[in-house]
């Protein structure tokens, strides 16, 4: 096992610069998601951590070693893909092992290794079969199993489940949680799945056109967002932004564009008058009679819970869409207006501006 400095790194092809000077920690053992939407540069920065691409600038760090110019096969690492990569006229047992038959290891060893490896992840009875005989699971855990054998220092996945369905990624992402826990070695994980980063992850770095928004802890992500772009990428269904201006007049009070009063609690001195977003998850609202009256739009059960688009203005007309959430099982329909109040202490106030978060 070991630590992953990143430190100032940045990767151009040409003129055009994907990566801009990103800076990222990775403690012995920890396991750290890179998130973001297609193109934010997650990939490529997993790539260059294992070799696969140049650096442009700045250092990577495995343990306390430059490995700007190290190969990959010297870097200690193990890459489970995307699209599993196994030899199609290899038994799971042979694919597992192969890497050690190329460094000539001892049979034994190598049966060993392979025999403990499918062993964590249940694969002991499928040995001797070939990858075609095998589902999309467990041929992801056969590309696990690869990596396994190996005893890198440090795990790499790059967005493993993208190619399972709903329930199998369910499956899947447990099992690489357990395998961590069990193992205890470093892991970086590409996903731009942000339900993915928040049940697996230590830490997430929350990535956006080649920066890095925000690093911190998923429930920290959740709760204090950094900014407009990290509060509506993580957390789903995502965080309303409603526009409107800041009031304060005794209390704190802000006013939609529709026109309608949402309460504030604490907000930045001298804002009075100022524009701003109002940041509320779909989640943080209840029912009260004595809340702001939102027109009811569309209603989407789906057992668990109740999602409801609705439109806040005056009285519940005009006005922007939000979405709200609600756990009960409430009996909604299309065009009723209903009352709804912010949950104490839930809504955030962002710049409109820089996106910056101002309070909460």
């Amino acid at each position: 096992m070991a630590t992953v400095d990143i430190r100032g790194v940045k990767k151009a092809y040409g003129t055009t610069a994907v990566i801009h000077g990103v800076d990222v920690e990775i403690r012995d053992g920890e396991f750290v998601v890179l998130v973001g939407p297609s193109g934010c540069g997650k990939s490529t920065l997993l790539r260059m951590i294992a070799g696969l691409e140049n650096i442009t600038g700045g250092e990577i760090l495995i343990g306390n070693r430059v490995v700007n110019e190290v190969p990959p096969k010297e870097r200690d690492i193990a890459m489970v893909f995307q699209n599993y990569a196994l030899y199609p006229h290899m038994t799971v047992a042979d694919n597992m092992g192969f890497s050690l038959k190329l460094r000539k290891a001892p049979k034994s060893e190598i049966d060993g290794r392979v025999q403990k490896a499918a062993g964590i992840l249940g694969l002991t009875h499928l040995l001797d079969r070939y990858p075609r005989q095998l589902s999309g699971g467990q041929r992801q855990r056969v590309a696990m199993g690869r990596a396994i054998v190996r005893d890198p220092q440090v795990f790499l996945f790059d967005e493993p489940l993208s190619n399972l369905d709903a329930k199998l990624r369910v499956q899947m992402r447990t099992e690489i949680k357990e395998l961590h826990q069990r193992l205890k070695t470093t892991t970086v994980y590409v996903t731009h799945d942000q339900i993915e980063a928040m049940t697996m992850a230590d830490k997430i770095v929350v990535m956006h056109d080649g920066i890095v928004e925000q690093i911190g802890a998923p429930l920290d992500l959740y709760d204090r967002p950094a900014n407009q772009f990290v509060a509506g990428f993580i957390g789903s269904p995502a965080m309303n932004f409603i526009k409107g201006t800041v009031r304060v007049n005794g209390k704190a009070t802000f006013v939609t564009d529709g026109g309608a009063t949402l309460p504030l609690e604490a907000v930045p001195a001298g804002i009075n008058g100022k524009r701003a977003v109002y940041g509320l998850r779909p989640e943080h609202v209840r029912l009260d009679p004595a809340g702001v009256p939102v027109e009811i739009i569309v209603v989407e059960p789906t057992g668990s819970e109740i999602l409801a688009i609705a439109r806040i203005g005056a009285e519940g007309k005009g006005g922007q869409e939000i979405s709200l959430l609600f756990r009960e099982r409430l009996a909604l329909a299309p065009g009723e207006t209903i009352r709804i109040m912010p949950l104490e202490g839930m809504p955030h106030l962002f710049d409109e501006a820089s996106g910056a978060r101002l309070a909460s």
